[in-house]
């Protein structure tokens, strides 16, 4: 039985009490919220249904946990429900209604978490995004493997997602990354506000390499030059750390091609044109304060150049032009400002300010020895994806990057990651994959095999019970992580689900000994052991970190 299962049955209970007296069922909540209990001692899974509605249908919550109870305890597949307190219901399952929940799990496969929360949502996920102008930095690996597990998370709950890159190849910082390059070919120090590092004397080298005469031709050209094959360069160079990190983009979108094409033009003549823009001092401004901003923005500065948000919204208004019911935008730590100027872009353009989510994370920190680690090897300035990747590999960076709220601050500890020990968070829970598939192979070697039609009902013990119900909590923890945008609570619970299934190995033998026979319990606790393992590997293939079968 599943939690979700278990919760209609409660449901469906309550609305027969309340039919037997009379009473409206209006109150009783869509899904009814069921929990598992911190101390095992007061019952399998719980819920405070009869506090949460009770007063509402006029009756006391004592009086309307008893009927659920009396009714709950009658049920098949429910072997105790009991009143506690002011009116919290514990309840207690069969092990074989419980043991259904392992045959579920072998029956769906690598489907098994999915759901349809978002069904029939198309959904833009924009991240990353890092400028042209150096390899990524930490905050960029942040969103690089916490964007990637997200994308992975909404379509598992079935929403049709895009994974989008907006490259910005327009501005400012073009400019100066191009007479970085330029200065690093002449063998001249970098301008005051542009790029050093090892990486613009490569590229700048990989230019004169292309285009020998470059530094002959006119300014104008020769920065034509540098910017065209530059920015080629060092873009390409990023989309391979991307690729080589496990993170792949559906749309990489050109910034300049909404300033060629006139589409910012238009844009910002469709705001005009309705009345969404207002003239204050030459410029023409956006009313952003009405949406949060801490003041309005200005669209077209009083030099008649448009201002960068100009840009941003004509991309939003792209974005639904191609038919986008939620635009998510992943930014870094200095961007809250764009919550605001967004949702007031959509809705200047007449829509719902809600189809846009901005999601902003914090700054992430090197550690070894105990001591910040601030110098990259090749960028000279900032930490880069490459230096992390070398540093602890991949499936480390990954998930250690994901299993923490970017509402936080996080400082990643090089020695803890490089640990071949249960310190290590991703070691931790790759290691109870690779031991339940090194369970599976001896079991093979002994001609054992797992069977969905063991009898379950015999998985009776504490431990067998709490690696079950763990088990049953996975779809749950992905459609909770999909609503909140949070992937950082399937990486948290497969560490519960590791420690629940290490328990469970230190007490319960699963295979026979010597000359000892399979007994049913055996193929009962192997049928268990294959669910878990199944469970790792779709919770683990959702961050975009690999599951070992031997280490």
């Amino acid at each position: 039985m599943t939690p979700d299962a278990l919760a209609d049955l409660v449901r469906s209970a309550a609305v027969e009490v309340l039919d037997a007296r009379g009473l409206e069922h209006a109150a009783l909540p869509a899904a009814v919220t069921i929990e598992r209990p911190r101390n095992p001692e007061h019952g399998d899974y719980a819920t405070n249904l009869a506090l949460q509605v009770a007063k509402k249908v006029g009756l006391k919550p004592r009086d309307f946990a008893d009927a659920l109870a009396e009714r709950l305890a009658a049920t098949d597949g429910i072997t105790a429900a009991e009143v506690a307190g002011p009116g919290f219901l514990n309840l207690r399952l069969a092990a074989d209604a419980q043991g259904e929940q392992v045959r579920r799990v072998l029956a769906a496969g690598a489907a098994y978490g999915r759901g349809d929360l978002l069904a029939g949502r198309k959904i833009n996920l924009e991240f990353v995004s890092a400028n042209p102008t150096g390899p990524i930095h930490l905050g960029g690996t942040r969103w690089a493997a916490v964007g990637d597990a997200l994308g992975r998370i909404l379509s598992a709950q079935g929403g049709e997602v895009t994974r989008e890159y907006y490259f910005n190849d327009a501005g400012a910082q073009i400019d100066r990354f191009v007479r970085s390059l330029i200065a690093a070919a002449k063998g001249e120090p970098a301008p005051e506000d542009g790029y050093a590092g090892g990486y613009i004397t490569d590229i700048a080298a990989e230019v004169l390499r292309q285009e020998p005469s470059a530094l002959s031709l006119d300014e104008a050209e020769r920065h034509e030059a540098f910017r065209k094959i530059g920015v080629e360069l060092m873009f390409t160079e990023i989309k391979q750390s991307l690729h080589d990190f496990g993170t792949d983009f559906d749309v990489f979108f050109h910034e300049d091609s909404l300033h060629a094409s006139g589409e910012v033009e238009k844009a910002v003549q469709y705001l005009k044109d309705n009345d969404k823009l207002y003239l204050e001092d030459g410029a023409w401004w956006l009313r952003t304060s009405g949406y949060g901003d801490d003041k309005d923005r200005v669209v077209i500065k009083n030099d008649g150049n448009p201002a960068y948000i100009a840009g941003d919204i004509a991309y939003l208004q792209d974005k639904l032009k191609r038919g986008f019911d939620l635009c998510l935008y992943m930014l870094g730590a200095d961007h809250h400002g764009y919550i605001a100027r967004l949702k007031a872009a959509a809705a200047a353009m007449g829509d719902d300010p809600d189809l846009v989510e901005v999601l902003i994370g914090q700054m992430v920190n090197l550690v070894s020895d105990g001591k910040p680690v601030r110098m990259s090897k090749r960028a000279g300035t900032v930490i880069t994806m490459e230096d992390l990747v070398e540093a602890v590999g991949v499936d480390a960076a990954r998930y250690e990057l994901t299993r923490y709220s970017v509402d936080s601050t996080l400082d990643i500890d090089l020695d803890l990651l490089r640990k071949h020990t249960n310190d290590n968070p991703v070691y931790y829970v790759q290691y109870a994959h690779a031991r339940l598939c090194s369970l599976s192979r001896n079991a093979a070697d002994l001609g054992i095999k797992s069977d969905p039609d063991a009898d379950l009902g015999l998985l009776t013990h504490q431990r067998e019970g709490e690696l079950i119900r763990t088990i049953g909590e996975f779809p749950t923890v992905l459609k909770r992580a999909a609503e909140l945008r949070e992937p950082h609570r399937v990486a948290r619970y497969l560490e519960g689900l590791a420690a629940a299934y290490h328990k469970f190995y230190d007490v319960a033998r699963v295979l026979p000994q010597g000359d000892e026979e399979a007994t049913p319990l055996t193929h009962a606790r192997l049928t268990l052991c294959d669910a878990a393992r199944q469970v790792f590997a779709n919770g683990l293939a959702l961050l975009g970190v690999s599951a070992p079968e031997r280490m």
